[in-house]
């Protein structure tokens, strides 16, 4: 008896001896690249990530899965008696998962080829719904999956060349595109099949798009490819429609990669798609907002506006600040005075976006919300009419084109006419270009038909202060010109 004990303890060592060093040879680290990974992922050499080992409720008890998959031509799913399609799907998943070497088109073409067909194969399978997807099968596809999207990215564009990242301009840079993509395509749409499935249940499919799926998937944003993260925003915003318990968790994310964004990296690459997905989110928010919504607002979204890379993604986020505008008017106080406290003091093409902003803002704003702000408001509107850049200028006097400005103009013009009226004389007198001038004499002529008695006042108000001013100058002449006298008469 103690001999047979002795025997099964030993071979119960043995293998967990193997299990052991199967496990040390799959976690192999490598040198990762300069550009930041996600940290649940080792990369290959080749660019690739490896994916962690499953646990053995997850791994399908079949020979197959004992080494490394390779790529060879399997029966058709449909060709296939559906009893033997689960395995067969599994078998075409585990293939899949097996990467390609494309830094040379000559290499492995035959396999490529193999991978791409499987690849539209489970595509359509998924998308046919000719058989259902049970737990084994979506573990095997998420396993696959993971094992081709998630690596690490290549190096940025002033990594390579050396120039300074706030030198960049992400607009006039030629976007970097994977050469793998026609793989990668294919690996995202079956992501996206799986996710959209009537037939995947969500309380299922939560075992493996689960948060540290969803947190690496936001990793990916920073992907240079502007394909992969046009996928990338469709697929996490139908993860944000059907898991309703990863939400509170993918709003949190996006504010901390903002956050990341603006006070670390200073790197806008998926800004604008992140904003994007932010834009319906806060389409869908409850009324009354909850307090956490308008922190954010103040602590994220708003802060936005300071980066020297607003251009790249300042459509997306107009559209996210006007649509928490439009979901509480209250908030239209917060936001433009948030406006006013990162205006721009010398970039004009940024000046010129936040006017065109403001008029978004305006046309959703209430008037009990207007009075609030009005005073600090003109009074930056009013330098910007007297801008020595005709197209800041004139985009500032093209708010009067706006009739919902206008009304909320004539609601208080008692407090605005004497703020704009000295501006639009300057602009009158003496600016250079011939549009701006036109444009001013308009909006004085508009000022006129409101209240004349009001623009009369205004006027006389304008004419007493030009007349201080000039005696003030005349007045500093003189003494200037008695220093000088007293100056030549010491040195004589």
């Amino acid at each position: 008896m103690f001999n047979k004990i002795k025997k099964l303890s030993q071979k119960k060592f043995n293998k967990s001896d193997q299990h052991n060093q199967d496990n040390t040879s799959t976690n192999t680290n490598v040198v990762r690249s300069s550009r930041t990974t996600p940290t649940t992922a080792s990369p290959l050499p080749n660019g690739e990530s490896q994916t962690p080992a499953p646990s053995p409720s997850q791994t399908p008890n079949h020979p197959m899965f004992t080494s490394t998959p390779t790529l060879e031509v399997l029966p058709l799913l449909k060709d296939v008696s559906s009893s033997d399609r689960p395995l067969l799907f599994i078998k075409k998943a585990h293939m899949c998962s097996c990467q390609c070497d494309f830094s040379d088109t000559l290499i492995m073409p035959r396999e490529k080829e193999i991978k791409r067909q499987t690849l539209l194969e489970l595509v359509d399978f998924l998308h046919s719904s000719s058989g259902k997807v049970n737990e084994t099968m979506q573990s095997e596809l998420i396993r696959m999956v993971s094992a081709n999207i998630f690596r690490s990215l290549p190096p940025a564009h002033y990594e390579n060349t050396g120039a300074p990242p706030e030198g960049n301009d992400p607009e006039e840079e030629e976007p970097y595109l994977e050469p793998w993509w026609p793989h990668l395509q294919l690996v995202y749409e079956l992501l996206l099949r799986y996710v959209v499935s009537s037939e995947i249940e969500p309380k299922t499919a939560k075992k493996f798009i689960n948060h540290t799926f969803v947190s690496r998937l936001l990793d990916l944003f920073d992907s240079e490819d502007p394909r992969e993260r046009e996928y990338l925003k469709t697929v996490l915003h139908r993860i944000y429609g059907k898991f309703i318990f990863h939400r509170p968790f993918i709003r949190c994310s996006v504010y901390n990669i903002f956050y990341k964004f603006l006070y670390e990296t200073e790197r806008c690459i998926g800004i604008g798609e992140l904003l994007e997905i932010l834009g319906s989110v806060i389409n869908g928010f409850t009324v009354p907002m909850r307090e956490e919504h308008r922190l954010y607002l103040v602590k994220a979204i708003m802060p936005l506006h300071k980066s020297k890379s607003i251009s790249v993604y300042h459509q997306q986020l107009s559209y996210c600040v006007v649509q928490f505008v439009e979901k509480d008017y209250k908030l239209a106080d917060t936001v433009i005075r948030g406006l006013l406290k990162y205006w721009p003091l010398t970039n004009c093409n940024k000046e010129v976006l936040f006017l065109g902003e403001l008029e978004e803002v305006l046309d959703v704003t209430e008037p009990s919300e207007f009075q609030h702000c009005v005073v600090p408001l003109f009074t930056q509107i009013g330098k910007c009419l007297n801008s020595a850049h005709f197209q800041v200028a004139e985009r500032a006097l093209f708010l009067w084109n706006n009739e919902h400005i206008v009304g909320l103009i004539a609601e208080n013009k008692d407090v605005i006419f004497p703020i704009i009226f000295e501006a639009l004389e300057k602009n009158m007198k003496g600016h250079w270009n011939q549009a701006v001038h036109g444009l001013s004499e308009n909006v004085r002529r508009m000022f006129m038909e409101m209240d004349n008695d009001l623009f009369e006042e205004c006027e006389k108000q304008y004419q007493e202060n030009e007349a201080k001013t000039w005696e003030l100058l005349e007045q500093r002449e003189m003494t200037w010109k008695r220093l000088e006298e007293a100056a030549s008469l010491v040195a004589n």
